[in-house]
């Protein structure tokens, strides 16, 4: 079992279950989701191992603050299905591992990450929809350490038509450009790449869940995302092994 967020010991009562990150469990149907983004390097039109359509993933929907479902994605819930992560100094999974106050004083709301997720002033809306969306603290790039520490998560994600680039030491995002919108899946395996360069990251094998459903889950960040020291260290492509417990925080 899975230590529950910050506790040490593993609780009777689990949002995230499984601390043997060794198996990999049907993730809680009733707990909470991570808040994660996604780019090109993880869903994109014409790319391996899925090889979408435009429509598949709302390419033709593209722009700033978009956040509606993914057509491939809301009509196959409950299929499995691999996605790459990309590539060690170009990933495609990234971790929010705080919510910054500008996103809470930005509205409609007074919780940074519903903002955000409604494309709020400077979110992705208003005069200057992404002026609140550059320098972004703690927004951490995945490689397979991290990737790993989801298995067992339900994931509810926003995905970007292109790369979100990051800035190390310390570690800032820009979350501007356009979105294809929002999906949902729960982490069921991460798998080493046999089938690309040295530095390609793991493939994610993910359930596909409903958006609708997982936004009305409570939604949490995942605070120790591990923190890469540039953008080649740690070389980490591999899975194996043992990685810490996550820990996931309420997103406020």
């Amino acid at each position: 079992m899975k230590p529950l967020f910050l506790l040490p010991l593993c609780a009777l009562f689990l949002i995230f279950p499984a601390c043997d990150k060794q198996n990999t469990p049907d993730p809680d149907p009733v707990g909470g989701a991570v808040l994660i983004l996604l780019d090109e390097d993880a869903i994109d039109n014409g790319n391996p191992p899925n090889n979408f359509s435009e429509t598949d993933v709302n390419d033709q929907l593209a722009g700033v603050g978009q956040r509606q479902p993914l057509k491939f994605f809301e009509q196959r819930i409950g299929e499995i299905i691999d996605l790459h992560s990309g590539e060690v100094g170009d990933e495609g999974f990234f971790a929010p591992s705080n919510i910054p106050d500008t996103w809470k004083n930005a509205g409609p709301g007074t919780r940074g990450f519903a903002n955000y997720l409604a494309a709020g002033p400077g979110l992705g809306s208003g005069d200057n929809p992404e002026i609140l969306l550059d320098e972004i603290p703690g927004i951490m790039p995945l490689r397979a350490r991290g990737l790993k520490m989801l298995i067992g998560t339900t994931v509810l994600a926003v995905v970007y038509d292109s790369d979100i680039s990051v800035n190390y030491s310390p570690i800032t995002g820009n979350l501007q450009g356009a979105n294809l919108g929002l999906v949902a899946f729960d982490v069921v395996d991460v798998i080493q790449r046999t089938d690309g360069s040295t530095g390609s990251l793991p493939r994610v094998k993910v359930r596909i869940q409903s958006v609708t459903e997982v936004k009305n889950r409570q939604i949490y960040v995942f605070k120790n995302a591990p923190e890469p020291k540039s953008s080649s260290e740690p070389f980490d492509v591999s899975p194996s092994g043992i990685v810490p417990a996550p820990e996931f925080v309420l997103a406020n």
